[in-house]
């Protein structure tokens, strides 16, 4: 696979496919910095958000089948390292309204690499730019983990999210010519 070097602003081309992309940050320096705005804060997992996940994602997210035993398969049971790694973002009353996790993979493309998964926001709050805390949240904690680059998966009927992803660095990692040609139309640029 080779990244693309050269992103450029989204088109307004209608994205209909809903084909599985990845998307590189070749480091982890010069993250951008995003606060966290008055009345919301961040934390770390804790014991029993499990819960918390499935409702972000079940509201959050039309394009897989949220269950608690998908959370299971995709961060295990062990809750020092969740505590670690997977940020929630919570409303002015601390009820979680966001979340993201500084996940990883132990063999991609050979290698250990970071991993920015199962970012969410509750569907009532999206628009207002609460995902760019989320991000610099979890991109700083791949750092502080000992990760030197990290990667992402998402589809490419999330345009916001994709747009997002582009302005925290990460690039298109092109696997094929569909996905080739997947990335000109969310781009409309060379690949």
């Amino acid at each position: 696979m080779r990244p693309f070097v050269h992103p450029r602003k989204l088109s307004e081309m209608q994205v209909t496919k809903d084909i599985p992309l990845k998307m590189i940050r070749a480091d982890l320096e010069n993250i951008p910095d995003f606060g966290v705005p008055a009345d919301y804060t961040l934390r770390w997992y804790q014991h029993g958000d499990e819960a918390h996940w499935l409702e972000i994602h079940l509201k959050a997210d039309r394009h897989n089948a949220i269950t608690l035993e998908l959370f299971g398969q995709q961060f295990g049971t062990d809750e020092a390292l969740l505590a670690r790694r997977q940020c929630y973002l919570l409303d002015a009353g601390g009820v979680p309204i966001g979340t993201a996790t500084a996940w990883f993979n132990v063999d991609f493309e050979g290698g250990r690499i970071g991993q920015v998964h199962w970012v969410a926001l509750m569907p009532e709050y999206q628009g207002r730019g609460l995902s760019k805390p989320l991000m610099t949240a979890v991109c700083r904690r791949l750092r502080e983990l000992g990760h030197d680059r990290a990667y992402l998966t998402t589809a490419a009927a999330r345009r916001r999210a994709i747009h997002l992803y582009l302005g925290f660095g990460f690039v298109p990692l092109i696997g094929n010519k569909a996905e080739e040609g997947v990335w000109r139309e969310i781009l409309g640029a060379e690949c």
